[in-house]
Formats: structure tokens, sequence, C-alpha cells
């Protein structure tokens, strides 16, 4: 699910919206079914679901698409389906009448395949051939806009995935060589530490604050972390003091996404929940949700039940605006998490 709050492309006919929705959701989809939501004329959303496998009914992901689409408070939306017509058809149908019986008004249904598209509500042969229009989006002006603009349209959501992918080869030998050490590093600095309270706390939270802020210094400054800096992060970030703290320090910023992916990659399995979960919180706040996805999905697979990856899950899965939620997280103690009110302008 993806908010659009990104420079805006000039959208004028179908040819167009299609040449916009690989950007829109920062992949070119395969075999889905996808919802561009509008506000006015301006597009605010685009949601995107697997077309179902015989025999799954196509009436579960068009009600769940039509929730999530609804939550934006939008008034109009085009459904675009990719695929066979075997197989898009009743995905189609069934998402169409779910945003109708959400009060939205529908402006076209479209079906892609093989670089040709054809509209479900268009009867005239004239501008909508039978055999379908092609239409190549390489020569689109909204293609044009969108790289000039700095978007990017990965081929699949395959290459989206291994943006998250774990390093390997060399690179992860010496992550586990790094790790090794910070793990005895660990250690020894809580042997080291006096106090009645849980095994080192003060200064493993001390530890993880210095380590959070050195790493957004140097990515300010567009240095990478080193090995033995990414594994040190890695295992403090697993304290939810130290957690909670470079969550609050987390935005929507590329510079964010990029510290927090980059962690994610080189971090040894055992210690991803908490640099996924950043990672996914700023993509999420960004307007890029299937970035969120992807590395959600890699930190529940090895941590199904990481308490702040479940939360961002369920946020994504339902569709909540970033903008609902400004100001959040402010966290109370470790791992307590406190809506925030937004903060009132002057003279309000």
């Amino acid at each position: 699910m993806t908010s659009t709050d990104r420079p805006r492309l000039a959208v004028r006919s179908p040819a167009d919206l299609l040449a916009a929705v690989p950007y829109l959701l920062g992949f070119h989809p395969a075999d889905s079914v996808v919802v561009v939501a509008l506000r006015g004329r301006r597009i605010v959303f685009a949601a995107r679901a697997d077309l179902p496998a015989p025999p799954e009914d196509p009436a579960h992901p068009a009600r769940h698409l039509a929730g999530v689409v609804h939550r934006q408070r939008v008034d109009a939306a085009t459904v675009v389906g990719y695929g066979p017509a075997a197989r898009v058809t009743p995905t189609v149908d069934a998402v169409r009448e779910a945003l109708g019986e959400a009060g939205l008004e529908l402006l076209d249904a479209l079906r892609v395949t093989d670089g040709r598209w054809w509209s479900y509500l268009c009867t005239e042969a004239r501008c909508c051939p039978p055999d379908g229009r092609p239409y190549d989006p390489g020569t689109s002006p909204v293609t044009a806009s969108a790289v000039l603009a700095g978007q990017v349209a990965l081929p699949d959501r395959a290459a989206l995935a291994a943006r998250v992918a774990p390093v390997d080869g060399p690179a992860r030998l010496a992550m586990r060589r790094a790790t090794d050490a910070a793990e005895r590093r660990l250690v020894d600095l809580v042997e080291a530490s006096p106090g009645s309270g849980p095994p080192g706390g003060r200064a493993l939270h001390e530890a993880g604050v210095t380590a959070v802020r050195e790493a957004l210094r140097r990515q300010r400054r567009g240095e990478r972390l080193g090995d033995d800096e990414v594994a040190w992060l890695s295992l403090l970030l697993t304290h939810l003091s130290v957690r909670d703290h470079a969550w609050e320090r987390t935005d929507g910023r590329d510079r964010d996404i990029a510290l927090w992916s980059d962690v994610l990659r080189r971090a040894e399995p055992e210690f991803i929940a908490a640099p996924a979960s950043l990672l996914a919180f700023a993509a999420w706040r960004a307007g890029e949700g299937a970035l969120a996805a992807v590395a959600l999905e890699r930190a529940l697979a090895q941590h199904p039940d990481y308490s702040l990856a479940v939360l961002l899950d369920d946020l994504l899965r339902r569709g909540v605006p970033p903008s609902d939620l400004d100001g959040w997280p402010a966290v109370g103690p470790p791992g307590v998490v406190r809506p925030r009110r937004r903060r009132r302008r002057a003279g309000r």
C-alpha cells in the first residue's frame, strides 16, 4: 500500500495512468490487481494485491483493497488488472463491486497484458478496439517526468525484495567475524558495569545512544558504517531502550531509509528485527509502502513475534495513512508507545 506524497505526474489518459503505476508502487506489477485512488483530481494512493489463484474467491482481496482505499478518504478510483483475462476479469469485477459498496466513484477498470490494455467500461470500438490498445511506457511523458524527478520503478517485486536481501559471500563472512567481536565487547561492557538494575542496563543504553547518534551523523555526511560499527549497532538495538531511541529519531528521510537498509542487509539474522522495523517505519512515513512491506517480511520471517514489526505490519495492511499518526512514536518506558497529539499551529 503506497501513499503518493511525491512529485506529481500529469495523467491525462489510461496510457498515462499505466505508465505512472510502476512509479506509484516502486516496481512493475505482474499477476496483480492495483487500485489507484484520487482525492479531487490528484492521485493520492495506490494499493496492490496478488491475483487470487483458483479456486480462491476473488471477493476476499477485493473487500480488503476496497477497505484500505476507503480509509484514505478519497473520492474516486481506477482499477487495473495485470494478467490474462481468465484471472483478471473476476478479480476486477469483484473490486469494482466492493468499491461501489464503499461509496467510491469508479473512473475506469482496465486490464493489461503483453503491452496492450483494455477497458471494461468502454464499448466504443474506435477508442477501445476488441484486440486492445498498444502502449509503451518507455515513450510516455509520464515516465520521463518520473525519472527526471528521481522516482524509480524496479522490474518487479522480487527486485524490490533484493534491496533488503542479506549480503552474502565475503561480505557475510566479514560480518560474522565482526559480530563475534561485538558480542565479546558486549560481554565486557556488561561485566564492567556496576549497579543494582538489569545487568549493564545503564551502560548498554548509553552505548546504544552513542552508537545511534554516530550512525545518524555518519549517514548525514554520506559515510557508510564499517562492519564493526554495524555489528555493534545491531547488537545494541536488541535492547528496547536503544531501539526506541533510534525509532524516535527515524522519519521518512532518504538518509533514514539508506541507513536502516544498509544495517538490515549486513546484520546477522538473529539481529535483524530492529533494523528491519526501523526501515519499514521510515519507508512507510515516506510513502514507500512496498519497501516497508518487504522489510517487514524479512523481520517477521525471522522473528514472527517481534512486537514493533507486528504493529507496523498491521498498520500497513489496514492502509493507515502516515499523516494519521503525525508526531508518532512518543515512547515512554522501554517498548511502550504512547500516541502523541499533533502540535497545533500558532494562532489556532
